[in-house]
């Protein structure tokens, strides 16, 4: 069990040291080519994983239909909203930002699938709403690092990731999960194509040893080993208790933000990691089940 759990908490804290990649990224190449060439990556690695491990690429129509939907939101919308923001504010508030995730999955849950909330999501909802607002507030009021306008692009960013989670619970199970990254990565590439065209000419960065190795850095590990990592975890780990580790992610981006990228940790930051690592935590840590008469 101790493997699984090491598992879940590097893949978590992948996505959270990724924040901070991202960033640098976005200062040297324009956005939609980044993740044109992340998704490229993604494609060649993933196609003879899918054939090796899951046997072929085989997806029913209504599964490819429901995968293309989650690249719009999942790769399209997340990805360009969060890159975009990052070009604003900081890793650390950006990283802080998404751990409002789950809190915005408990809403779309309720307003889309009608699924029922308990108090203790609607109090991480409003934990989220505190500790989000909180850092809008303080970077309104500020100058110098980030923006709101930057907190706003990624939270938006944070809605599609949501839009995703909520898609991806239609077809649990019907797709293979490697064989569903592969077509996931490969619908995204053809979106981001005419966005990205336009940006070709910033190719050059590339022979940059250290952006190319960020690049490839970021593809693999956000696109693969986070993926891989986690689902091979959660087969020996009930979902209840593999959501608590997501609060590896915050946790993560803040400390590369502050002791790699040396962004400022205030007061104001401060209360918006206890805010929304509260709600994360509210939100995902396992209900604890009644015992029989």
């Amino acid at each position: 069990m101790l493997l699984a759990y090491s598992q879940l908490a590097l893949s978590m804290a992948l996505v959270g040291a990724n924040v901070a990649v991202a960033k640098l990224l976005a200062d040297s190449l324009p956005v939609a080519l980044i993740l044109a060439l992340r998704c490229a990556l993604a494609v060649i690695v993933l196609l003879p994983l899918a054939r090796a491990m899951e046997g072929g690429l085989r997806a029913a129509p209504r599964g490819l239909w429901n995968l293309a939907l989650q690249a719009l939101f999942g790769t399209l919308l997340y990805n360009l909203a969060l890159l975009a923001g990052l070009r604003l504010t900081t890793a650390l508030e950006a990283g802080l930002i998404l751990a409002t995730l789950p809190a915005v999955v408990a809403v779309g849950g309720a307003a889309w699938l009608r699924e029922r909330l308990p108090a203790r999501q609607w109090a991480a909802v409003a934990l989220a709403a505190f500790g989000m607002g909180a850092l809008v507030l303080a970077r309104v009021a500020a100058d110098g690092h980030g923006s709101a306008l930057g907190n706003l692009l990624v939270f938006a960013g944070v809605c599609g990731e949501a839009m995703y989670v909520l898609l991806a619970r239609r077809i649990a199970g019907e797709v293979p999960v490697v064989t569903a990254s592969f077509w996931m990565q490969l619908f995204s590439l053809v979106m981001l194509l005419p966005l990205a065209l336009p940006g070709l000419g910033a190719v050059g960065a590339l022979a940059s040893f250290p952006v190319a190795a960020l690049l490839v850095f970021h593809s693999l590990t956000s696109s693969v080993l986070c993926l891989l990592l986690w689902y091979a975890a959660m087969k020996r780990v009930p979902a209840g208790i593999a959501g608590v580790f997501t609060a590896f992610l915050p946790a993560t981006a803040a400390a590369v933000a502050v002791f790699v990228l040396n962004e400022p940790f205030t007061s104001v930051h401060a209360a918006g990691f206890v805010l929304l690592t509260g709600s994360l935590l509210l939100a995902t840590w396992p209900t604890r089940k009644r015992g029989g008469p």
